[in-house]
This record gives structure tokens, C-alpha cells and sequence, in this order.
């Protein structure tokens, strides 16, 4: 009759090294990433097909950086979509690093583990 108009939920789920997003309890699409150091490493982000088309993927970023700035890290985002996120966003240029060939080969060393 009505259509469900449920706030995405967004929690960071450390022990899986990511941010979750939640519609109606379930999960809707993830961000993953790991740490090095003071710097959080995205690497990898998927909104279920389902839930296409809703801006999710966006509302799981900011939400994310906004977390992650609060935590006094940093980000490098090796993934595509953290990547094109930032030239859009500004106010999180003050916590990005670049992706360097170091970067990458210490990702790849973490996720082969």
C-alpha cells in the first residue's frame, strides 16, 4: 500500500575490515578496507543490485570518510568509486593520500592473507 521509506543504516564492522550500509536490516552494499598505520586503505565497494539506482553507494562513502576523519586517520582510496567519490567531494581532500605503488603492493601482501 505504502512504500517503506527506511534511513539507510551505515556501521563499520571492524573485525570484517568494512563499512556496511542497511535497508530495512539488511545489507544493502559494503566498503572494504584495511589499515596501514594512521590511514584507512579502501579498496573494494558493491551496492547489491537491488538496491541500485538509490545513491546508496554515495550515502556509504561519505559516511564512511566522515568516520573515518573522526578517528583522526586518513584515507587512500585505491578503490575506483572512493577515487571518483573524492574529485566530488572537496571537504575530504584534507585526509586523502595518494595511491602509491608502495600502497598497492602492501594492499595485495594484505589480501592474500
Amino acid at each position: 500500500m505504502t512504500e517503506q521509506s527506511t534511513t539507510p543504516v551505515v556501521r563499520r564492522v571492524d573485525a570484517r575490515h568494512r563499512y556496511e550500509i542497511l535497508v530495512d536490516g539488511e545489507r544493502a552494499g559494503l566498503t572494504a578496507y584495511r589499515d596501514r598505520d594512521d590511514r584507512r586503505v579502501f579498496f573494494h565497494t558493491e551496492v547489491g543490485e537491488a538496491y541500485a539506482g538509490r545513491g546508496l553507494a554515495s550515502i556509504l562513502i561519505e559516511q564512511a570518510l566522515t568516520d573515518v576523519r573522526a578517528s583522526g586517520m586518513r584515507i587512500v582510496p585505491v578503490c575506483p568509486y572512493v577515487a571518483k567519490f573524492l574529485k566530488k567531494h572537496d571537504e575530504f581532500a584534507d585526509i586523502a593520500d595518494p595511491v602509491t605503488p608502495e600502497v598497492l603492493q602492501w594492499l595485495e601482501g594484505q589480501l592474500k592473507r
